[in-house]
């Protein structure tokens, strides 16, 4: 799908639309192409609890804090700032 700017404002209903259904959207501006919106990917809802490795942390035999294991579960993220 192509939008322009003035589509994004007014239409923007459109826009939502064409992304939920996969569809890449391509945003001109004067006719010029300014950018791409592209789906999100699906995320997956139907996950346990228990197969979240922080479920059952505390009960580990590990002699690590819970900070050092939520520094482990973050990974680089919070250290790129």
């Amino acid at each position: 799908m192509k939008a322009t700017v003035v589509d994004l404002r007014y239409k923007m209903n459109d826009v939502l639309k064409a992304l939920d259904r996969n569809e890449k959207v391509t945003v001109l501006y004067r006719g010029k192409v300014k950018g791409i919106l592209i789906p999100a990917e699906k995320q997956i809802k139907n996950l346990k609890i228990s197969e979240h490795p922080f479920f059952g942390m505390i009960a580990s035999d590990t002699d690590r804090s819970v900070s050092d294991e939520l520094d482990t579960l973050r990974g680089s993220r919070y250290d790129d700032i």
